[in-house]
């Protein structure tokens, strides 16, 4: 792949991770109203939104996407070597 191609992937999984970060701090919100962004990083501090599914649902995809974008990260680097080589 070239770096254009790349970099719009890279591009577009940025854009869904903020986009997805963004529902997960309404649907936190929506069950601790004051519920910040730090608050999010250790979501197991509060059994509210441990044991809400929704909540938890969200939380997934983004550590879903996350992963992706972190495979496609290492695939990225991968080649590189291997053309360097």
């Amino acid at each position: 792949m070239d770096r254009l191609t790349w970099n719009c992937i890279e591009e577009l999984l940025e854009e869904l991770i903020r986009g997805q970060k963004l529902n997960v701090a309404k649907s936190g919100q929506r069950i601790i109203p004051h519920l910040t962004e730090d608050d999010l990083l250790q979501p197991n501090d509060f059994p509210e939104l441990e044991n809400h599914a929704e909540f938890r649902y969200e939380e997934g995809m983004l550590a879903g996407m996350q992963s992706a974008q972190m495979a496609l990260r290492a695939m990225k680097q991968a080649l590189e070597q291997v053309s360097i080589s």
